[in-house]
């Protein structure tokens, strides 16, 4: 396998975005618009999933894998708990599921810049919490997703890498706010699908 390894933790659609109040369906279809836009793009070489959402396998695009997550353990530890497992002598990267707008040459651009540097981090467009992580080959894995995460990956010695605010990597959707600016850059199908009333004809 070559490529980078990425790593998604996703929170069962149940538990996840209460902020957005709109039922587990939206949760789930963020995180699949994410899942795919990552599988897309071509410089990377293997998707995991790792998340306690057993519904979530089934519309897995293909090459994903899953890794479930029965203890519930939070983004981190199932970060860690997959990257354990992962050999260092490849790049990898972490990846929060939450940007529905991911566009795949937007990743791209930050993984390849990510392989100039040992490890990195992209914040979210707030520039408090972070979006991406990644550790080149060689590097020890390092993250500490949660509030105010920038600040921490930054203390760990990860290097922020020069995304714009308006790229659809930095996009991530906790609020209906957040959302709104996401449907600027453009939905995925997945989350374009849960938001369209019974009945309205597909297309943006």
């Amino acid at each position: 396998m070559t490529g980078w390894t990425v790593v998604l933790p996703v929170k069962a659609a149940v538990r996840a975005k209460s902020r957005l109040a709109r039922g587990p369906e939206l949760a789930r279809a963020i995180a699949l618009d994410t899942i795919e836009a990552v599988g897309a793009c071509g410089t990377v070489g293997q998707v995991v999933v790792v998340t306690d959402d057993a519904e979530l396998e089934a519309s897995l695009p293909p090459g994903a894998r899953m890794v479930a997550d029965r203890a519930r353990v939070g983004p981190n530890a199932a970060i860690l708990k997959v990257m354990a497992g992962l050999a260092a002598s490849a790049p990898r990267a972490a990846l929060l599921a939450d940007l529905p707008a991911l566009r795949s040459p937007d990743l791209a651009a930050a993984l390849e810049a990510a392989t100039m540097v040992e490890r990195a981090v992209v914040p979210d467009a707030e520039g408090t919490g972070s979006t991406l992580v990644t550790a080149a080959a060689g590097a020890a894995w390092a993250s500490a997703f949660g509030a105010n995460s920038f600040a921490r990956h930054l203390e760990l010695g990860c290097v922020a890498l020069e995304v714009p605010a308006y790229s659809s990597l930095r996009r991530d959707v906790d609020t209906a706010e957040h959302l709104a600016a996401a449907e600027v850059l453009g939905l995925g199908r997945w989350t374009s699908a849960s938001l369209r009333p019974a009945g309205a004809p597909a297309g943006r």
